[in-house]
């Protein structure tokens, strides 16, 4: 992943990253424990992980955020199917979601969408929810130099979804 994240993924996925490997022990050969990217998280943007049995309601989900929580699963997908799994497991949280909570902006956005959750009507959370879901797992930008660059969690923790969304093949280039 780590050549395709050098040539994909937006310039505050790489910052982050490289700061994670240096203080999280982020490595090839290495699971981060969840506490200390929290403890890296907290120090640089107030964010802390949260570990879930599962997934949770929308409501639920996007209430954490708007208190600086973001929650996440705990398993890892089975070795057998290493390029799926039907929910988000630890990789994905780590690899794809981590990195980005650790950007100021990001993590204010994140932020703002749980803040306008609370006490929102239930026709209201799922608007913020797809909206929130959208951009933050599949969502891509454009840099400087006009090149399409992923931030989206869905994207940077799959190397086919990363390439085929950011590649100059891509159908929008």
């Amino acid at each position: 992943m780590e050549s395709l994240w050098e040539k994909y993924a937006c310039k505050e996925y790489k910052n982050s990253l490289t700061l994670m490997k240096k203080h999280c022990n982020y490595s090839r050969n290495n699971i981060p424990q969840q506490q200390d990217v929290t403890r890296f998280l907290q120090d640089h943007t107030q964010f802390r992980m949260r570990p879930v049995a599962g997934l949770l309601s929308s409501r639920d989900f996007l209430n954490g955020l708007a208190f600086r929580v973001f929650f996440s699963t705990q398993y890892i997908r089975h070795h057998s199917v290493p390029l799926y799994t039907p929910e988000p497991d630890i990789c994905h949280e780590l690899l794809g979601h981590a990195p980005m909570f650790a950007d100021r902006d990001f993590a204010d956005f994140s932020q703002e969408i749980g803040l306008a959750s609370l006490g929102a009507s239930d026709e209201d959370v799922q608007k913020l929810a797809r909206c929130y879901w959208h951009s933050v797992e599949f969502g891509i930008c454009r840099e400087d130099n006009d090149d399409i660059k992923a931030y989206g969690a869905g994207l940077l923790s799959s190397f086919g979804e990363l390439e085929y969304a950011c590649s100059d093949d891509h159908p929008s280039s």
